[in-house]
């Protein structure tokens, strides 16, 4: 990495996916010359803490990047959309977080443990994947790599409600509360159905093959991650009652036939990922959300060989969806650059 220090810009400083940003930037040592902080101008005057000094938030206009380096935008796909090209134009290379530019031609759609090398060609905006798109292919990536390639991936996953933001855990909190008290169940502003002690098959909207965006962005955003044009996924994403940290279950079928102790020695390789998977010791072994929570590393556990499909495996990820799957995720890729 260039240690020459940098100034760096983070556009929606103040939501959870920003204030996360700091704290990689902090935790990572990121050799930061400058740092300005950015949001709306509702959140503009705040102060927020890097390194032992307060810094006052900025109103996010389009001249805030003057002198900027890196611009790390987590505020939105109308925000980005609005903003990055202003960022661009004043020298600074933008790493965006949000969906606005991920499928675009040109545009480079990272995970620095899988494909660093693709951040070398941008032309000033490299674009962050989906959370669970992070999550699945961290863990994917080495299978990928030991058994000739996926072909194709049958997945559902199970999100934490602070994949809606701070409004997602405000819901689940108000909701357990009543639960617990025999209340009446507050009104819902977040999700269709009432969240506690139920799960949603539906994140985000339905389009006309039936599947959500949401889960229609693993199958568009793994072929470009994995250059795999022909890789297929068929994905079932579910909002459940957990505060923090997506899981994934992946059913994956390859051009090889895969060994699965051969799977477990390639994710234990790997950067950004660690097996637990022992399902015949005293206490059966495999990670949950809470192993994970405020963690840089995926964990991967419940590797077997699949009893339906030929050359396929299934296993179980999880991941913090924050972290690794935004705020983490985007500090790499400015380290990267």
């Amino acid at each position: 990495m260039d240690q020459q220090p940098k100034h760096i810009a983070v556009a929606g400083a103040t939501g959870a996916v920003g204030i996360e940003i700091l704290e990689c930037l902090e935790h990572r040592r990121f050799p930061v010359s400058e740092l300005t902080l950015l949001a709306s101008a509702r959140s503009a005057g705040k102060k927020l803490t890097f390194r032992g000094k307060e810094i006052t938030v900025k109103e996010l206009t389009p001249d805030s990047f003057e002198g900027v380096d890196i611009a790390l935008f987590s505020a939105g796909g109308e925000i980005s959309r609005e903003f990055a090209p202003h960022a661009i134009a004043a020298g600074a290379v933008v790493v965006d977080n949000s969906s606005a530019f991920r499928l675009d031609e040109g545009v480079p759609l990272v995970v620095p443990e899988v494909n660093p090398e693709d951040a070398k060609q941008h032309n000033g905006l490299i674009a962050n994947p989906n959370c669970t798109t992070i999550v699945t292919l961290v863990a994917l990536n080495p299978m990928h790599l030991a058994f000739g390639g996926v072909k194709s991936i049958i997945a559902s996953s199970y999100q934490a409600v602070s994949g809606s933001g701070a409004q997602g855990i405000a819901e689940l909190e108000e909701q357990t509360i009543a639960l617990a008290k025999g209340l009446t169940m507050p009104e819902r502003n977040v999700y269709p159905h009432q969240i506690v002690s139920n799960v949603i098959p539906q994140v985000d909207a339905f389009q006309e093959n039936g599947y959500t965006k949401e889960e229609m962005k693993m199958h568009y955003e793994g072929q470009k991650i994995l250059h795999s044009p022909n890789l297929k996924a068929s994905v079932t994403c579910v909002r459940v009652p957990v505060m923090r940290s997506h899981a994934v279950s992946v059913t994956a079928v390859f051009n090889e036939q895969p060994c699965v102790e051969a799977a477990r020695e390639s994710i234990a390789a790997a950067e950004g990922v660690r097996v637990l998977d022992d399902p015949f010791a005293d206490e059966p072994l495999f990670p949950t959300p809470l192993d994970c929570t405020n963690k840089d590393d995926c964990l991967v556990g419940r590797i077997r060989k699949d009893l339906v499909l030929e050359n396929a495996l299934t296993f179980w990820v999880v991941g913090d969806q924050v972290r690794k799957g935004a705020a983490l995720n985007a500090v790499q890729i400015a380290e990267l650059l």
